[in-house]
C-alpha cells in the first residue's frame, strides 16, 4: 500500500509545457477578435448583418411577451351566424319588427320571417331603390313602414298578413323643379306619428305627420282581401319618371294627416317698424307696458354694432372665407319624439296616453336652442308653417348632436364647448354635466 506522505501540490510549469505559437493561435484567441481580421467591406457588411439579427431578436422577445399577456386576459366569446338567406340583386338596408325582417333592394321592398328566414313577400312595383326603412309594429300582424328612395321620395306602406300596401308618397311633387329631397326619416315607437325632414333647392323644413294606425286596423279587419287584391294588381301599376306622379287608386287606407311644418329659425334682424307705437299695434294680449322705447332695437343699432366688430376683429375676419354666408339658414336638424313628462304640459282638455308621444324636440345645426313642440294639437285646415316652440331650452354654446334614453325619460345634449347635459325629462331639471376635451368636437353620443 502507497502512501502519500506529503500534500499533493501542483507543479511549476516548465518550458516544455509551454504551447507553441500554432497551438496558442488556434484555441486562445478571442473568437471575435477573428472577425477584426476580415477585410473591407466585409467587416461592414458583417457589422449590419448583426445589427439587423439583433432587432429581430428584440421584436421577437417583444411579441412573444405580449401573446402571453394577450392569453392571461379573458377572451371574448366569439359567435358565428346561425342562418343566412339569398335576397334578389344587394341588400341596401335592414329592418326588423316583430317576427319579419323587411330588406331595401335595388328594386323595392322584400320581407323575410325571421322563424325559417324564407321570403314571404316582395314589392317591386316602380322598380326603385330603397336607401334606407323605419319600421313600428302596430299589433295585430300589421306593421308600418318609410322607405326612402335613391330620389329622395318617401313612401309610406302597411304590411299587413305578409303583404305590402303603398298608401302614400309623402314628398311627391308634380313639378320635378320643385322636388323635395328626403334627409331623415323618423317613425315614433308605437307608430303614432311619423316626422321627415326635407330640404328643397334653397330650404329645409321638418314636417310631422299624424298616423291614423287605428283606422287601418279596423279597414284591415273589414276588408281582409284588400291587401290580397293590392298584391295581385301592384304589377299593372305604372311610375311616371317625368311628372313623378303615382297611382294610389289601390290604396284604400286612410291618410296621414299633416299635424306641423317646422322651419329653421330665421337670422336675428332689425326690426322693420318705425316707431314703438307700430310694434304695440300688433301686441294684443295686453302684456306690455309702457311705450317700449328702451326696449326696440333698430336697423342703426345693429349696423353700428355690426361696424364695431368688424374693426375689433378686422384681422380674423380677413383670413375667413369670403364665400362663407353670414347668415346661411340651416339646413339640417335633428329630432326626437317624447314621451309625456313636466316639460311638456298638456291643456287638461288633452287626453295623454303614457306610451304615446306628446312632443317632439328639434335643434338645427349652430342653433343654441333646443325647441319642443306639443303633438296634441287640434286639427286645423290649414297647417301653421312656421310653429312657435311651447318651450325653449336655451344652451350655452351650439348643440351639436342629442340621444333620447330607450324609456324616453332622459334626454343628452352635446354642445360646441364640448360639454355633455344629461336631462331629466320627468322632473325637469338637469343630472349631470361633464366636461370632455377642448379639442374634441363631439358628433354622435348614445345611451347603452
Amino acid at each position: 500500500v502507497y502512501i502519500r506522505k506529503h500534500p499533493l501540490e501542483i507543479p511549476p510549469p516548465s518550458e516544455e509545457d509551454w504551447l507553441k505559437d500554432d497551438e496558442e493561435d488556434f484555441f486562445l484567441q478571442d473568437p471575435d477578435r477573428t472577425r477584426e481580421a476580415l477585410p473591407q467591406p466585409f467587416r461592414m457588411i458583417n457589422k449590419l448583418v448583426m445589427t439587423v439579427f439583433e432587432n429581430a431578436m428584440e421584436i421577437i422577445e417583444r411579441r412573444e411577451m405580449l401573446q402571453q399577456a394577450q392569453k392571461l386576459k379573458v377572451q371574448p366569446t366569439k359567435f358565428f351566424p346561425t342562418a343566412e338567406f339569398q335576397v334578389t340583386g344587394r341588400a341596401n338596408c335592414l329592418a326588423v319588427s316583430g317576427k319579419y325582417i323587411f330588406v331595401g333592394l335595388p328594386v323595392g321592398l322584400a320581407a323575410f320571417k325571421v322563424s325559417d328566414h324564407k321570403e314571404v313577400c316582395t314589392w317591386d312595383a316602380v322598380k326603385m331603390e330603397i336607401c334606407a326603412i323605419r319600421v313600428s309594429d302596430l299589433g295585430n300582424d300589421c306593421h308600418v313602414l318609410l322607405a326612402v328612395d335613391e330620389m329622395g321620395l318617401v313612401w309610406l306602406f302597411c304590411f299587413h298578413k305578409e303583404s305590402f300596401v303603398l298608401i302614400k308618397v309623402l314628398n311627391e311633387m308634380e313639378d320635378i323643379s320643385k322636388r323635395r329631397t328626403s334627409e331623415e326619416v323618423v317613425l315614433s315607437p308605437g307608430g303614432d306619428y311619423a316626422g321627415v325632414l326635407l330640404q328643397g333647392n334653397t330650404k329645409a323644413w321638418l314636417e310631422i305627420y299624424r298616423l291614423p294606425k287605428d283606422s287601418w286596423l279596423k279597414e284591415m279587419e273589414k276588408n281582409p282581401g284588400a291587401a290580397e287584391a293590392c298584391r295581385e294588381r301592384r304589377s299593372s301599376w305604372t311610375f311616371a319618371v317625368q311628372n313623378s306622379s303615382i297611382s294610389h287608386s289601390d290604396a284604400k287606407l286612410s291618410l296621414p294627416v299633416l299635424l306641423l311644418q317646422v322651419k329653421p329659425p330665421k337670422p336675428i334682424t332689425g326690426s322693420s317698424f318705425k316707431s314703438p307705437l307700430d310694434a304695440l299695434k300688433k301686441v294684443d294680449d295686453g302684456s306690455m307696458l309702457g311705450l317700449g322705447y328702451n326696449h326696440l332695437i333698430k336697423d342703426s343699432q345693429w349696423e353700428q354694432q355690426e361696424a364695431i366688430f368688424r374693426s375689433v376683429y378686422r384681422e380674423y375676419l380677413e383670413a375667413k372665407d369670403e364665400r362663407e354666408s353670414k347668415e346661411e339658414i340651416p339646413r339640417h336638424a335633428t329630432f326626437h319624439f317624447l314621451l309625456p313628462s313636466r316639460i311638456l304640459q298638456v291643456g287638461p282638455e288633452m287626453k295623454v296616453q303614457p306610451d304615446v308621444p306628446a312632443g317632439i324636440s328639434v335643434h338645427w345645426d349652430g342653433s343654441h336652442n333646443l325647441c319642443l313642440y306639443l303633438l296634441n294639437r287640434p286639427l286645423k285646415e290649414k297647417v301653421d308653417s312656421d310653429p312657435k316652440p311651447d318651450v325653449v331650452w336655451p344652451c350655452a354654446a351650439p348643440i351639436t348632436c342629442s340621444a333620447v334614453s330607450s324609456c324616453s325619460r332622459y334626454l343628452a345634449l352635446a354642445c360646441e364647448d364640448a360639454t355633455i347635459t344629461i336631462w331629466d325629462k320627468h322632473l325637469g331639471y338637469p343630472l349631470s354635466v361633464t366636461a370632455i376635451l377642448e379639442e374634441c368636437l363631439i358628433r354622435s353620443i348614445h345611451f347603452l
